[in-house]
């Protein structure tokens, strides 16, 4: 619930500033001075682009929370007991072997779960850019069975 909450702040954030970069875009270009309209060009681009990326950041997370709550709700989240750092955070020696493990279940397993499962494991071991990638992948294997 804490992170629903975060992440409705920082998406109110990150709306405001778009808002606000609009209309600085809008008063720069009215300006008509060539530099005015070369910062209004400047964020009239990138207001458009924080907006796409916020909206893209914010599908993602769903989509991931709703599967993560399928899996849960099945009992299918990984279950391993690990060591863990005095931060929390798994131990690397642990990690390892655990992550090969779930790779390679993924990897002969065409089902979501398998690849959402890698992702978990892969964001405790800290692989933060893999595990993101994972959990795309099991977003759209669920998507496409979905829809078959």
């Amino acid at each position: 619930m804490i992170s629903r909450v975060g992440v409705a702040v920082m998406g109110a954030a990150l709306l405001l500033y778009v808002v606000v970069a609009a209309w600085l875009a809008v008063q720069f270009l009215l300006a008509g001075t060539p530099a005015g309209i070369g910062m209004g060009i400047a964020l009239a681009v990138l207001a458009p682009l924080g907006g796409w990326a916020l909206a893209r950041e914010l599908v993602f997370g769903f989509q991931a929370d709703r599967l993560g709550r399928t899996l849960e709700a099945e009992g299918g989240m990984p279950a391993e007991e690990v060591a863990l750092t005095p931060s929390g955070r798994v131990v690397k020696d642990e990690a390892s072997p655990l992550v090969a493990k779930y790779a390679e279940a993924a990897a002969s397993d065409d089902d979501w779960r398998a690849h959402y499962r890698l992702g978990i494991v892969q964001d405790a071991a800290g692989e933060r850019k893999e595990a993101r990638a994972s959990i795309r992948e099991a977003i759209r294997r669920e998507r496409a069975a979905r829809s078959a």
